[in-house]
């Protein structure tokens, strides 16, 4: 099987990153996952897991003079297989956003589930195409409505493209009234259920400090706990590989909105 979620929000600072990698390691008890950094604007990835000095990565791949192959910048890391990218405005700026397509083909041939960490706006075609090549997305939000207005964005978009939503994780969340304001809401507009709420965590920031994904960190803290209960909750599809590589790589190129 391959399953192919991009993890999206539709602003920064909600802990997308954080989210990809603790869903990543969730569902890695059960199945081959690789977690790629599809943000090539604002990557991060690389610091979370300890790749900051990665000789080949995501960037490297996507420019049109690479002779990097797409293992050169697969590391298995925390039981995961993690591309990162790197973060050099200049490779940025030459990067073709557009080699994503076969960069997520050739890693499609060799994993059960894609965790693509997207970008937290809609304004660039490297910000969606993540959007359009995923199977499914994961909307991270905080209980706020603004958080809700922005996320319905991404949602919105990612359909217009046939991708549906897996599910809604609510993030960093510090009240649990809060969520009792919006819950309704996000259950009315969202296509796919709330898989859990995450508390703010302490033992979050730790981890982003020492460059190691949350459930290896801190294995026992709450909010690991409910990174485990979401993935347990996104009911993942069984795709043929060779089908699925066939539609990355032949995906229509987005327009940002």
């Amino acid at each position: 099987m391959v399953e192919a979620l991009a993890v999206a929000s539709g602003k920064g600072g909600v802990g997308k990153t954080t989210s990809t990698l603790a869903l990543g390691m969730a569902l890695a008890d059960e199945y081959d996952v690789t977690v790629v950094d599809a943000d090539t604007g604002m990557a991060n990835l690389c610091f979370h897991t300890g790749l900051a000095d990665a000789d080949t990565t995501l960037q490297d791949l996507l420019l049109a003079d690479s002779n990097a192959a797409v293992e050169d910048a697969v590391y298995d890391r925390f039981g995961l297989s993690l591309v990162p990218c790197g973060t050099s405005l200049a490779a940025f700026r030459d990067a073709d956003p557009t080699r994503l397509r076969t960069v997520i083909a050739e890693l499609a041939a060799d994993t059960d589930v894609l965790l693509l960490d997207s970008a937290a706006a809609l304004g660039s075609q490297s910000a969606v195409l993540p959007l359009v090549l995923a199977d499914r997305t994961v909307v991270v939000l905080q209980p706020t409505i603004p958080s809700l207005s922005d996320g319905l964005k991404v949602q919105e978009y990612a359909r217009s493209y046939g991708t549906e939503t897996a599910g809604v994780l609510f993030n960093r969340v510090q009240d649990d009234a809060a969520i009792d304001r919006v819950a309704e809401q996000a259950e009315r507009y969202f296509g796919g259920p709330t898989l859990a709420t995450v508390p703010e965590s302490d033992a979050a920031r730790a981890a982003r400090r020492a460059g190691e994904p949350l459930l290896a960190y801190a294995p026992d803290a709450a909010a690991a706990t409910a990174y485990r209960r979401a993935a347990d909750g996104l009911d993942l599809q069984d795709g043929d590989e060779d089908a699925v590589a066939d539609r990355f790589r032949s995906a229509v190129i987005p327009e940002p909105p």
